[in-house]
């Protein structure tokens, strides 16, 4: 760049010396004889360009003027058929000295001159010859400093990074609560901390789940097992009658039955956190899932002295949702239901659609639901208080499931209850638009 500089410089001096040298010729009178003008240029330049290079020769070949240095070294001054109009570049040696000359065609009251002028490079040489050298020296140094400025600069800027993954990696599945520090400046580091931290506090909200997970589970298998174990042992004590040995089994059925129940219920939860869960929503002819459900939960409530029965309102009620898991949360909320109402009692199981929405609700006339527990019964393994009934069956994963159910759904369930006067769980669900082609299932039990 400083070379390209400097022979910019030195070109538009040399064209300043020719354009010199042609408005002195245009004042000239172009009748005046040679020799005046040349007497005129000798007396001018022999002074002003005394040690430089210049000299002028007319359209007939005759010198207007020659400078001592030009005589001197006598370079080739083209014909001006030869010389191009933007001018032409020539360097010679003379001496000690670099010489760069423009040779240049001009034109002056309708005559045309050639004219070569030139100037030495020696300072300008010398000028790229130190700061070439001085370059050449500060590049290396330069680099040195810049690299360790560079590796200051970033073991400054990752120094933070080094706390944060020092800190990270004193973190266990033991002290999850621990969280990383966040600087005070705002930076892309205090929020990389930030996001870090929110990812520890839900791993650790995933560690403790897991854990009071694997603890409740545990604690409802340990029961029931206990129980099998016990009786078993109790039976095989002594010799018994048939009668005897019919009840024992008995017992052990109700309780491998409710172990099923349990195991499938964790299962269900384990696949549903996994997302492993199958889930498809087709349309449902309601009116047959309710009937079924009526037949299948008709004799348990009998059963049971609770009076149950199925409302279904008129109209096609058609439903979008997975089957197995509409039947599946239903048969939830009736459990429910004829597990807290006591004998003379009644669960209502109903149907209403609205333009756009089918309605389910399961309502019953238990024992309801306290206040204080009524925000925690969707909580897994949460069974409430209750010293006014003697219930203690269920794993309280039911309505945890229930509401998982739900969700897939795009829907939640309502609950409106109060202590002594029964509760009511209800969802809606999105009403199909069913066509002669789409063809509508009517449901399993699950």
């Amino acid at each position: 760049m400083l070379q390209r500089s400097v022979d910019e410089t030195e070109y538009h001096d040399l064209e300043e010396r020719v354009e010199d040298v042609q408005l002195l010729l245009a004042h000239q009178d172009p009748q005046e004889r040679i020799e005046n003008l040349q007497a005129k240029f000798d007396s001018i330049y022999s002074i002003k360009d005394d040690g430089k290079w210049l000299q002028v020769r007319n359209q007939d070949g005759k010198w207007i003027y020659r400078s001592k240095r030009m005589i001197a070294e006598n370079p080739e001054l083209p014909d001006l058929a030869r010389i191009p109009a933007q001018g032409l570049i020539t360097e010679f040696h003379q001496g000690s000295r670099y010489v760069r000359t423009l040779t240049y065609p001009i034109k002056a009251d309708g005559r045309l001159y050639s004219v070569q002028t030139g100037l030495a490079l020696n300072k300008s040489m010398a000028l790229l010859s130190t700061f070439r050298t001085s370059l050449l020296l500060l590049t290396p140094v330069m680099i040195v400093l810049a690299a360790l400025g560079g590796h200051w600069m970033s073991r400054k800027a990752l120094q933070p990074v080094a706390v944060l993954a020092a800190e990270a990696r004193k973190i266990t599945d033991r002290n999850l609560d621990k969280r990383l520090p966040v600087l005070t400046a705002r930076d892309e580091i205090s929020h990389l901390s930030e996001t870090l931290n929110q990812m520890l506090g839900r791993i650790d909200k995933a560690f403790a789940s897991v854990r009071a997970f694997t603890g409740n589970a545990s604690h409802e298998l340990r029961t029931p097992i206990a129980l099998l174990r016990t009786e078993i042992e109790v039976a095989l004590i002594r010799p018994r009658t048939s009668d005897e040995y019919r009840e024992t089994l008995l017992r052990l059925h109700e309780e491998t039955v409710r172990m099923t129940n349990l195991v499938e219920n964790l299962l269900s939860i384990a696949r549903a956190d996994a997302g492993a869960e199958t889930h498809s929503r087709v349309p449902i002819d309601l009116r047959t899932l309710l009937e079924q459900i009526r037949d299948t939960w008709q004799p348990p409530m009998e059963r049971a002295f609770v009076e149950f029965r199925v409302e279904i309102g008129p109209g096609d009620l058609t439903l979008l949702g997975d089957p197995a898991g509409i039947s599946r949360l239903l048969s939830i909320l009736l459990e429910n239901a004829i597990k807290y109402t006591p004998p003379g009692g009644s669960v209502i199981l109903s149907a209403s659609q609205s333009a756009t929405v089918v309605c389910l609700s399961v309502r019953d006339t238990g024992i309801g639901i306290s206040a204080e527990d009524l925000p925690r019964i969707f909580d897994r393994f949460y069974r409430g208080a209750k010293p006014d009934t003697t219930v203690t069956h269920g794993s309280g994963l039911g309505l945890a499931l229930g509401k998982w159910i739900a969700q897939r759904h795009g829907t939640q369930l309502i609950v409106e209850s109060e202590p002594g006067r029964g509760s009511c769980f209800s969802f809606s669900l999105v009403r199909a638009a069913v066509g002669p082609e789409v063809p509508i299932l009517s449901g399993s039990g699950g």
